[in-house]
């Protein structure tokens, strides 16, 4: 067989592909399930020790605006003992959300029903006014919950918005660490425990990479040939379109320039980890 037949160059980075028989091709999918079922076993462990954490009490009474008007923290639980929250990069002077959120918020829809079955909330919340979220939300089509913080420290004691000062001078708290960011918002997902009480303890946020769980389409995306196919890529996620936009060539550029075209409603962040 000719070396043209044995390899096959694609164009993530002209990789070359190996092409063998179907036996062989067995033998190496059984090897890496092996190290796919290690994986989904630390997962699985990890996750454990995720619910073991500490809990911290919230003492502030933060107040949201929602469609069903001003809400407080305790009210976002809508009954149930537990909160996720989505941090869902919108600024108050954006002109629409985060694209790179607006993968979350695709996913957003079809679990809610399912994760409100096991006594907890999930919902999206940004500092952007609630008109504008609306807006926003219509135009992309989602229902999930969706509240506004505008006016409130809560994004800001949730390390998702920062001072322009943080911003120019490259210290921003984010991910657990002071270091520079590109835009105002930052994306971030936080969960919350309320006590029959009526106490409410933060137990868990997560940033940065740790949020790749809940977007699904990378999950699709990992397991084609091509995998990410980021590398030339900058911000990794340059690629990323709100749903509606996939197409227009000038969506690129807004997600291209962070800095420069923040308020208009870029994001991506250029972190990755």
């Amino acid at each position: 067989m000719s070396t043209a037949a044995n390899a096959v160059a694609t164009r993530a980075g002209q990789r070359q592909a190996r092409i063998v028989s179907q036996a062989e091709w067995l033998e190496a999918r059984k090897a890496l399930l092996a190290k796919e079922k290690e994986w989904t076993h630390l997962k699985d462990a990890l996750s454990a020790e995720r619910q073991q954490l500490p809990w911290v009490r919230v003492e502030k009474n933060y107040l949201f605006e929602t469609a069903s008007g001003k809400r407080t923290l305790s009210d976002l639980f809508e009954g149930r003992s537990q909160l996720i929250i989505y941090h869902f990069m919108f600024g108050p002077e954006w002109a629409e959300g985060c694209p790179g959120c607006s993968i979350v918020g695709d996913h957003l829809d079809g679990s809610v029903a399912h994760v409100n079955a096991r006594d907890i909330t999930l919902m999206a919340v940004s500092r952007a006014p609630l008109g504008k979220i609306q807006a926003f939300q219509k135009r992309m089509g989602w229902r999930f919950p969706w509240a506004s913080s505008f006016g409130s420290d809560f994004n800001f004691d949730y390390n998702v918005s920062f001072t322009p000062e943080q911003v120019a001078n490259g210290k921003a708290e984010y991910n657990y660490g002071q270091q520079p960011f590109p835009t105002d918002e930052a994306p971030g997902a936080s969960v919350f425990y309320k006590h029959t009480d009526g106490s409410i303890y933060h137990t868990y946020s997560s940033y940065g990479r740790g949020l790749e769980q809940v977007m699904g389409v990378y999950n699709w995306i990992d397991i084609a040939p091509k995998g990410r196919n980021e590398a030339g890529l900058t911000p990794p996620m340059a690629w990323v379109r709100h749903h509606d936009k996939y197409g227009d060539p000038n969506a690129a550029s807004k997600i291209a320039a962070p800095t420069i075209e923040a308020k208009k409603g870029s994001c991506c962040s250029e972190q990755k980890s």
